[in-house]
């Protein structure tokens, strides 16, 4: 099978930021006493390495560095389920100089009423993308109906991984175990990365994430693939069924965009906006996020915004259909 190539390329041209940095300018704008990026921006991921949040932020990262002429650098956080990173961003200097790569995790969070994302900027959205079903291979199933079935049958026996309390992953676990009225053990983690690596082993069953986390252990084979969380079927994923095939009321998905704290001056969000869009439009971002079954969002900060708080009150909606029933 083909390498994982998502991120390769942007690790090479990272690493090569300051030759970069060397051919480009920075631009200044009224009310911001120097001009900005003056010096390297903080790009903070809530999550360990290896889940999307980390994977879709570095190939951001590296065009806004080549674009802008100062590093991304990127910082992750884990915590709490993205709370950690979360608060202390929204407590940063309201400068440009700390950004928030935000997940579903937020906007969960958020649609609770329990969220700090009062004190940060929507700016632009990277991705919407569906979950999979992940099994161990040493699991005996092949299909989504086999799974089902079988955890039907072995009540309690099954462990499912969480990327963390309040995540996209552990709300679509909760929502299939829900609506299938099963039984299983939940196992956190502090992100997909050490979660998957624990599903490639065996140590667990179960986990629902994205591809672009999944990618190597796909192709590697370290794991099998049953079912997408979206209601349609995913054109990366023409061979996996929707998991609403067998639950019809279950649809979930991945949301991932950026934000600052309140207070960062306009014209910074907005340069933000505009550069992470440009980002998006380049065509090798564009076949990397189709490898992976991600839909950009690409929109100003109006429109993002927008979106965001649609985002919100879709789970505002649908959380309660998990909690009201554990």
């Amino acid at each position: 099978m083909p390498k994982d190539t998502m991120t390769r390329r942007a690790l090479l041209r990272c690493a090569a930021w300051s030759s970069v940095a060397a051919m480009t300018s920075t631009t200044a704008f009224a009310g911001v006493d120097a001009p900005y990026p003056a010096q390297p921006v903080t790009w903070v991921i809530p999550f360990a390495p290896g889940g999307a949040t980390g994977r879709l932020s570095l190939l951001i990262c590296d065009q806004l560095t080549r674009r802008l002429g100062q590093p991304f650098v990127l910082d992750h956080r884990p915590g709490a389920g993205g709370a950690t990173a979360t608060k202390s961003v929204a407590s940063a200097a309201p400068d440009g100089y700390t950004i928030l790569a935000t997940s579903t995790a937020n906007v969960i969070t958020a649609s609770t009423d329990r969220s700090p994302d009062g004190d940060l900027i929507p700016v632009a959205g990277m991705a919407r993308m569906p979950l999979l079903l992940l099994v161990s291979r040493q699991l005996p199933v092949k299909t989504l109906p086999e799974f089902l079935a079988y955890a039907k049958a072995n009540p309690g026996k099954l462990s499912v991984g969480s990327a963390g309390p309040g995540t996209v992953q552990l709300l679509s676990a909760e929502l299939f175990r829900t609506l299938g009225g099963l039984t299983w053990s939940t196992v956190h983690y502090r992100g997909s990365g050490p979660a998957l690596t624990d599903l490639a082993s065996g140590h667990i069953h179960a986990m629902f994430d994205n591809a672009a986390s999944a990618v190597d252990l796909l192709r590697s084979g370290k794991v099998r693939a049953l079912a997408v969380t979206t209601r349609e079927h995913a054109a990366a994923f023409p061979d996996l069924p929707p998991v609403a095939d067998v639950l019809p009321a279950f649809e979930t998905s991945g949301f991932y965009g950026v934000a600052v704290p309140h207070g960062t001056p306009k014209a910074i969000v907005e340069l933000l906006n505009r550069e992470i869009n440009a980002a998006l439009a380049d065509p090798d971002i564009s076949r990397q996020f189709a490898e992976v079954g991600a839909t950009p969002l690409i929109g100003d900060v109006g429109v993002y915004t927008a979106t965001y708080r649609a985002e919100i009150m879709h789970w505002r909606k649908l959380v309660p259909q998990v909690s009201a029933k554990n």
